[in-house]
């Protein structure tokens, strides 16, 4: 497990779980979480189950498809949302999103009264999914506090044109995340997430050290590996 180090209140909980100490098989080996990516349902359920020796409750999933949908995890569902963040402003409802290269990002303010969790790939970065997250919090941006979780990091993650010039259309000074890599591009998700938190107003970002597709040894890798399994990332309040 990697613990955020951040500045959030004592009574928010996060971690963000690594490939490390479950029960699947190759290619999944060993701590995979997702039941939708071709490993056996039992072993994950059973990872499923040691992750949730450590929460106050059952997380909330979701399918996630590259959306920029936001959902609130303290409502019942009857299946899971087709969303790609969730947040909460009650005890011990787990917001849960999961990743093999995207960018997981949770969020809480310093009054500590709400949190969330976010999947940022390009698509929905680009879209606006930290924007539409932000809108669910009660309190200015300037209140809010971040962590950025494992992702794909800027020496391994080649992008074409179509990507530059759908943020660079935008806001140009995202330019200076784009590394010219022969005919292609490297990228830098973090600090295209940093760019779009800062213009919102949000200036307490931590994390965005590591390199889920450099470092198999920890976490799973789709670019990397195709197929391959999921890490989660959680956030919850406690009493």
């Amino acid at each position: 497990m990697i613990i955020p180090d951040w500045p959030a209140p004592t009574h928010v909980k996060a971690l963000s779980t690594t490939r490390v100490g479950g029960f699947s098989q190759a290619p999944f080996c060993s701590n995979n979480l997702g039941l939708h990516v071709g490993d056996d349902m039992a072993r994950v359920q059973e990872n499923r189950a040691l992750l949730a020796q450590r929460l106050p409750s059952a997380p909330v999933w979701l399918e996630q498809q590259h959306t920029t949908t936001v959902v609130d995890a303290s409502i019942e569902l009857a299946l899971p949302a087709i969303a790609d963040a969730s947040f909460s402003r009650v005890e011990h409802v787990v917001c849960c999103v999961m990743t093999a290269d995207c960018l997981p990002i949770l969020l809480t303010n310093k009054q500590g009264s709400q949190v969330a969790a976010v999947h940022a790939g390009w698509r929905g970065l680009c879209d606006g999914i930290i924007e539409q997250t932000i809108a669910t919090f009660l309190c200015q941006p300037s209140d809010i506090i971040v962590w950025l979780g494992p992702a794909i990091g800027p020496i391994a993650f080649e992008v074409g044109d179509d990507v530059l010039e759908r943020f660079c259309v935008l806001n140009t000074d995202d330019q200076q995340c784009f590394i010219p890599h022969g005919t292609r591009y490297l990228a830098d998700i973090y600090q295209l997430a940093r760019n779009r938190l800062q213009r919102l107003g949000v200036t307490d970002i931590s994390g965005g050290e590591h390199c889920t597709h450099a470092e198999p040894q920890h976490f799973f890798s789709y670019r990397r590996d195709g197929q391959t399994g999921r890490m989660a990332s959680l956030i919850w309040l406690d009493k």
